[in-house]
């Protein structure tokens, strides 16, 4: 039975449930409007997932409650997803270059999660929302929650029947390996994750998801480079300082030549993550650009 949220701010109701999964039950949470607005609006619900390596966060992060809040008081439903979160480390398994990925500690008892176990849980919570709306639903994620929702849209139009009517990507990670970086983009990055967004560390982290390299091509567990066709309405919007944003505009440019509406947008001066991080004029800004978006969805 969904329960309200101890965490929900005035004006914003929010209530703690779960979705039956593949894997288990799903925990979830939904916000909207203390007014009941969202109920009356034709606009669709919303479904955000969180970023994190595909190994961190949760329902409390700002990334997931900020977010949320922010686009409950601008009128939307929105439901964040605690999907299963990958092992860090694990088995020990050899990078493409032959440097291992860390194992964990030993002492770790809980069976190993890897793709496409996150994949399924939130394409359970799809499911679910999308069964009680009648146009469809919108879904949006950040970062590797980005690379999820796009790989769920994948799976969707292979199968021919998406209940997806928008997707919206901020800061993403698309494809197995971090594409080139432009000399301007390389001028532009500043601080520690000038060294920690590199490629080596980025494989690591994909194939740490992955589980092997046999995965990595998988179309739904990557999407970059593979047939983009069929998508519904796409905005993209990247970090401006921030080495991802090799992938992220890489992806929206293959959407685009995949014949998908796509709008792409990048908050001039932002960095990596700033969905995190709620008094970043950068996390306004990134509202107010998916907020506009959704409300021009046909």
């Amino acid at each position: 039975m969904p329960r309200r949220s101890p965490t929900a701010p005035h004006g914003v109701d929010a209530t703690n449930s779960a979705v039956a999964g593949p894997h288990g039950r799903v925990p979830v949470r939904t916000y909207a409007p203390a007014d009941g607005s969202a109920a009356r609006s034709p606009i669709r619900p919303v479904i955000w997932l969180h970023g994190g390596g595909f190994y961190s966060g949760g329902l409390d992060q700002p990334e997931t409650h900020e977010v949320a809040v922010a686009l409950a008081r601008a009128g939307f439903e929105v439901t964040t997803v605690d999907y299963r979160l990958v092992t860090l480390g694990g088995r020990e398994r050899a990078g493409r270059r032959g440097a291992p990925v860390p194992r964990s500690s030993r002492r770790q008892r809980r069976p190993e999660i890897r793709f496409p176990i996150p994949l399924d849980d939130v394409m359970a919570v799809i499911d679910g929302v999308s069964a009680r709306s009648d146009d469809g639903v919108v879904l949006g994620g950040a970062s590797a929650g980005a690379c999820l929702a796009a790989a769920a849209a994948y799976r969707y139009e292979r199968a021919g029947a998406s209940p997806l009517r928008g997707l919206f990507f901020t800061y993403g990670t698309f494809h197995a390996e971090l594409p080139e970086r432009s000399p301007e983009l390389m001028s532009r990055l500043r601080g520690s994750r000038r060294y920690v967004h590199t490629p080596w560390l980025i494989g690591a982290m994909n194939l740490n998801y992955a589980g092997s390299e046999e995965v990595l091509p998988l179309p739904d567990a990557f999407p970059g480079g593979h047939d983009l066709s069929g998508f519904p309405p796409c905005l993209v919007v990247d970090a401006d300082r921030d080495a991802m944003r090799a992938s992220g505009s890489l992806f929206a440019r293959e959407l685009a030549e995949a014949g998908v509406d796509t709008e792409y947008r990048v908050p001039p001066g932002s960095t990596h993550a700033f969905l995190n991080r709620p008094r970043d004029p950068a996390f306004t800004r990134g509202i107010d650009l998916i907020s506009e978006w959704m409300r021009g969805l046909g």
